[in-house]
């Protein structure tokens, strides 16, 4: 979508040309004013009243954000918003109001001569707010760095990079040296900036090797980060913008660049996040096994769900998604039988069969069986009502998988034993749940907890090290 489309509604402020009578009567009146050597005041009086004039246009586009210094956001996710209009906001202030006085100070004064009116309309540029939009720029790049950075590095780019041949004929001549300069330092910040963050970025997720694993077994914020993450990199949005940023960057450093070194970085980052799932799986421990390989079941089918059928997916290989499957169906097998899948065992029927002992000593029998069942079932349940599983296709078919386990043991059970202790006084003790209510509280396991935020935080960094590698870590929290 264009600025010019972007601003459609505002399209009526940009500045009529003026009409061809209008511009020869202003040069007939410049002309008695140089044979009165009164130029230099003609000309500060022009640029007093069109800045003016651009500056009333800006005004319209409610352009304060301009005015934002890095002290007052936490982080460039938070002003993102502003960064998209920010590059609506430049297109339609160069293409439609720099570019109207661009041309008018050529036609009111090009019989003077070329510095002069480049001279006028420099100033008409940098008093009417073009500085304010590049001070804006390089405020963005001064913030803190996060992957979400960039993108906006990258989006800030590809605005300038959109208006280059623009900027280099309104604003290339030498009276235009101060908006040159801080285009080009500008420019320098924003490719330097998404290089560094780029190139760091394994060395980040590596870096949340050492944190240890959420305690609820969800997918980590920073696995279900990266793989949309990597997955945007390599779109058509942001693909070729990066490599573009990446060759020139490169060849200030009097280096060659190759398609292939951002494809493998991306790979390789994706593989890591890989080596710190299966880090995390063994960091629960013998201990916790239980909730190892639900951890481990979630994570392995939220790569290969969320990978299957994109860019990065087709270039990790169907290989390594199926890997990915079988592994999620391979903890999936140990999760159900380590853990419900041993609950029915408790409700075992020797010493029942035709009431053999008695049916007082059946009725013990069946006590006894049902108390125990109901311990392990609500200490499992209790545990576990606090386990997430994100991705509702692979939640809905475990608790269907638990529900096959547990319920047809339990309402056989129940339909051939449950009345000999539903007489009894203290039979809520033992016949504590109905199937149907079994079943639902099964059905209801693992979902989400409401999310406080609308969308998903990146990772954030913090300079932390002496290297000045920055930090992705967050504390426990970062994996969470």
């Amino acid at each position: 979508m264009s600025a010019a489309a972007a601003a459609g509604d505002q399209a009526c402020i940009a500045p009529s040309p003026l009409p061809v009578p209008v511009v020869h009567k202003l040069q007939a009146i410049l002309g008695r004013l140089i044979a009165n050597e009164r130029l230099d005041r003609c000309v500060g009086i022009y640029v007093e009243v069109r800045s003016s004039n651009v500056r009333a246009s800006l005004q319209a586009l409610n352009l304060d954000y301009l005015e934002i210094s890095v002290s007052e956001f936490n982080d460039v996710q938070s002003i993102e918003g502003y960064i998209a209009q920010w590059g609506k906001h430049l297109e339609f202030a160069v293409k439609h109001l720099f570019e109207a006085e661009y041309k008018l100070c050529n036609d009111v004064f090009e019989r003077i001569g070329l510095d002069v009116w480049m001279g006028c309309f420099s100033k008409i540029a940098a008093q009417a707010g073009i500085l304010a939009f590049l001070q804006f720029g390089k405020t963005v790049t001064e913030s803190k760095k996060d992957p979400i950075k960039l993108l906006k590095l990258l989006d800030i780019f590809a605005s300038l990079n959109k208006l280059r041949l623009d900027f280099n004929r309104l604003f290339g001549g030498a009276p235009c040296a101060e908006i040159q300069n801080l285009t080009r330092d500008l420019i320098k910040r924003v490719i330097d900036g998404a290089a560094e963050i780029f190139w760091e970025l394994l060395v980040q997720v590596e870096l949340q090797r050492q944190n240890p694993p959420p305690m609820d077994g969800n997918v980590p914020r920073l696995v279900s980060f990266i793989t949309d993450y990597c997955n945007k990199l390599l779109g058509e949005d942001y693909k070729p913008i990066l490599t573009q940023v990446l060759i020139i960057h490169r060849s200030w450093k009097r280096q060659s660049f190759q398609e292939r070194l951002l494809v493998d970085e991306v790979l390789n980052i994706v593989k890591a996040v890989e080596q710190n799932v299966e880090t995390w799986i063994k960091a629960y421990g013998d201990s916790d096994s239980t909730l190892s390989n639900f951890f481990a079941m979630n994570n392995h089918w939220h790569l290969c769900k969320h990978l299957k059928g994109t860019k990065l997916g087709e270039l990790l290989g169907d290989s390594w998604l199926r890997e990915h499957e079988q592994y999620k169906d391979y903890y999936s097998t140990i999760f159900l039988r380590d853990s419900w899948g041993k609950l029915p065992g408790h409700l075992s029927r020797e010493g029942l069969i035709l009431f053999s002992g008695g049916r007082a000593t059946a009725r013990d029998l069946v006590k006894k069986r049902l108390k125990k069942f109901n311990e392990v079932f609500d200490e499992m349940y209790t545990k576990q009502s606090s386990w997430v599983m994100p991705e509702q296709d692979l939640r809905e078919k475990t608790c269907q998988h638990i529900v096959q386990a547990v319920v047809p043991v339990y309402r056989s059970y129940m339909q051939n034993y449950g009345p000999l202790v539903e007489q009894d006084t203290s039979s809520t003790k033992y016949a504590k749940y109905t199937v149907q209510k079994l079943e639902e509280m099964l059905l209801c396991l693992y979902r989400p907890k409401p999310v406080r935020h609308g969308s998903l935080r990146s990772p954030t960094f913090n300079a932390k090290y002496g290297n000045g590698v920055p930090d992705l870590r967050r504390t426990a929290s970062a994996v969470v």
